[in-house]
């Protein structure tokens, strides 16, 4: 692939405020003029408010000059414009792949937000669009934000060092080697403005079910932790041993104070039960096994946070030699801690000479982190320039995303791994729907 002289982006169809959180900032060589193309309405226009905001704030305001199409032919108009050389895809999920396939089948690379595919039958059209990628010399990739997060790059460091961890246990299905939980909320803050989602965020045929949402995050960690850089075939690496699914139920007062809605649409009438209550399955738990690994990813929605809390993460990393166990809770006040636990029976002196001889190797690539003994455990300490926070992140993801557009590739595993993400997530969605019992759920 030979990278594009100067990147120009397209938005196409933003439902979802990631798609605004990709120009929260600049970035060298890509173009301030960004197009827009969708269908008119509330989604674009929070989108567009968004921009504007970033835009207009009094530090470090962004430049970037919207032109915007709101015509029912939006798509084609996009594809025949050829306005730009980079398709951002944040939205409606029931669209999405659809979108993606479109997007890289005329010749256009695709940043998309996650998830990429929400079933089976969009994972079948998904594996379509990364052949047809391949095949037009275009780059297909999505943002993983959670790569970013000091904590999860520090686990995955420590995990790396035998001398410390030692070697990844195999675990078990009931007492898993790796287990990620996340803890998301409905009514949340977004640069410092109440969220208004869209009322087809709450429809899982459009949004997707959460076992394939936010656990797509968990899942790219589990293998870019435990498999580092190593590609992994789907066939041949993924087992899924068990999965389910469960509803968060919301009131109309709170459908209302989300979506500014003061009733249901009628697509959601078949999720609403006959006490009013909307219930919505954006709870799963997936467990599965990665060449042999046991794992566990988890994830849940609440209403709304408690008060100085937001969104939380728990990860566990078993090793022979210790755990390394990252915690949000309100004990750490949600902020998310890294702590270093050696196996029952350790020397923890002679383990602590060791763990601070490893040291060099982790301050060589992250300057400035620390550890503290705590009881028998160790914790991580990283410099507040670290904790940049999950809307830095896309930031982040964007520049790599452009680095590797520059460089004309993407490493050897990042499509495996990623289509092995997404069979995970949906076959996870599909055993999920066959164990259902009639009285788990709506």
């Amino acid at each position: 692939m030979t990278s594009p002289e100067k990147i120009k982006l397209i938005t196409l169809d933003p439902g979802h405020f990631h798609a605004a959180l990709v120009q929260k900032g600049m970035y060298d060589n890509v173009d301030p003029v960004v197009h827009v193309y969708a269908p008119a309405g509330d989604d674009v226009q929070e989108h567009l408010k968004k921009i504007e905001a970033y835009n207009t704030r009094p530090e470090a305001p962004t430049t970037w000059q919207e032109v915007v199409y709101t015509g029912e032919d939006y798509l084609q108009r996009m594809l025949n414009g050829k306005a730009g050389n980079v398709v951002v895809i944040a939205g409606n999920n029931e669209k999405k792949t659809e979108y993606i396939k479109t997007s890289v089948d005329a010749g256009l690379h695709v940043l998309a937000d996650k998830p990429m595919a929400i079933d089976t039958e969009s994972f079948a059209l998904l594996q379509e669009a990364f052949a047809a990628a391949a095949k037009n010399d275009v780059l297909l990739y999505d943002i993983m934000t959670e790569r970013y997060e000091i904590t999860t790059m520090l686990q995955r460091e420590f995990s790396m060092l035998p001398e410390v961890f030692g070697t990844l246990q195999k675990g078990t299905p009931a007492d898993p080697a790796i287990t990620k939980e996340s803890v998301h909320h409905f009514f949340k803050y977004v640069s410092g403005m109440p969220l208004k989602r869209p009322a087809w965020f709450f429809d899982v045929t459009q949004e997707g079910e959460g076992i394939v949402d936010v656990t797509t995050h968990l899942v790219d960690l589990v293998q870019w932790e435990c498999f580092p850089e190593q590609a992994i075939d789907y066939e041949q690496d993924i087992r899924i041993t068990g999965a389910r699914r469960w509803v968060t139920e919301l009131t109309p007062t709170q459908f209302k104070q989300v979506t500014g809605l003061s009733a249901y649409p009628a697509y959601l009438a078949k999720d609403v039960g006959e006490d009013g209550l909307l219930g919505v399955y954006s709870n799963g738990e997936i467990n599965y096994q990665v060449k042999g690994i046991n794992a566990k990813v988890s994830v849940v929605w609440n209403y709304k946070a408690p008060e100085g809390a937001g969104d939380t993460h728990f990860s566990m990393m078993k090793g022979t030699k210790a755990n390394l166990v990252i915690r949000q809770g309100q004990e750490q006040g949600y902020k998310p801690q890294l702590s270093i636990e050696p196996a029952k029976g350790t020397d923890l002196n002679a383990f602590e000479k060791i763990l601070k001889a490893s040291m060099a190797t982790v301050q060589q690539k992250y300057p400035g982190v620390e550890i503290n003994r705590s009881g028998n455990n160790w914790l991580v300490t990283a410099p507040e320039k670290y904790h940049d926070g999950h809307e830095a992140h896309f930031g982040q993801v964007a520049e790599k995303f452009l680095q590797y557009l520059a460089e004309g590739k993407m490493p050897e595993w990042e499509v495996p791994n990623m289509i092995a993400k997404y069979y995970t997530t949906t076959k996870a969605l599909e055993l999920a729907k066959q164990q259902s019992s009639p009285t788990s759920g709506r």
